[in-house]
């Protein structure tokens, strides 16, 4: 059993910090770093990435739509073009910068609610593979398992890699809680810490209404933007290296 472990970091902007991002290096495999347009900046970024270098994390650009007042939760119609423009923005930017500290930018994982829309559209879903596409179809996509996201990156030669999410209820068609329902947002560290080990043996989760959803996933994400993240993902890995899970990037 080989598993990534994943978090959302450099997400800070300007004299605003979230989230302890050098402790979190020190726990995930991959970082998902913010790009700018939901949070982030070039400080930020640089930053990141080094530190991300430094420790060996492999880096992916969370590319969101461009949203800094609703931190990219806000779901919002943009044109195919426009969006294909703005993904590929991001991505430039944060792997410009990734390269200067000696990386590189090496998946892609969209951001709130872009992440959640491409799941189920595919015209926004073709948009932001596009972009990847055009940039460097080797750069997998991190989704949910059964996104329109795989279709369309399967029409384009991009890799795509599952997705699943400690720390986030699920409904039962596999989908995740919308963040404005009560419970969407899970903060018992020991409870997201058996969800994710059996995620990992096991390949399902339990859903909102009590049943069963599989979920099978190359990768798991905690968030850096939550109360108590770090001993949190803490707890997920020592859980996950406990029950004989191997923790490595997949990219």
């Amino acid at each position: 059993m080989v598993i990534d472990l994943n978090a959302d970091l450099g997400e800070g902007f300007g004299i605003w910090t979230l989230g302890d991002d050098v402790a979190l290096l020190d726990v995930v495999t991959s970082a998902n770093v913010a790009c700018g347009f939901h949070a982030g900046d070039p400080v930020t970024i640089r930053r990141t990435c080094a530190a991300a270098v430094d420790r060996g994390v492999s880096i992916g650009a969370q590319v969101s739509y461009r949203d800094l007042a609703h931190f990219g939760r806000r779901e919002m119609d943009v044109e195919p073009e426009e969006l294909c423009a703005e993904v590929l923005y991001q991505l430039a930017a944060v792997d410009g910068i990734a390269r200067a500290m000696g990386g590189r930018v090496s998946y892609v994982k969209p951001h709130g609610a872009l992440y959640n829309r491409i799941c189920r559209d595919p015209a926004q879903a073709a948009a932001v593979v596009d972009a990847v596409a055009d940039y460097d179809p080797s750069l997998p996509i991190l989704t949910l398992p059964g996104s329109a996201v795989h279709a369309a990156a399967a029409a384009e030669g991009v890799s795509t890699v599952t997705e699943a999410f400690a720390d986030r209820a699920y409904t039962p068609a596999g989908a995740l809680v919308p963040r404005r329902e009560p419970g969407a947002v899970l903060h018992d560290v020991e409870a997201v810490s058996a969800r994710a080990v059996r995620m990992a043996v096991e390949g399902t989760v339990t859903a909102a209404d009590g049943g069963t959803v599989e979920v099978r996933a190359r990768s798991i994400c905690v968030h850096g933007d939550t109360p108590g993240a770090v001993r949190m993902a803490r707890a997920v890995r020592d859980g996950l290296l406990e029950a004989g899970v191997v923790l490595q990037a997949f990219a």
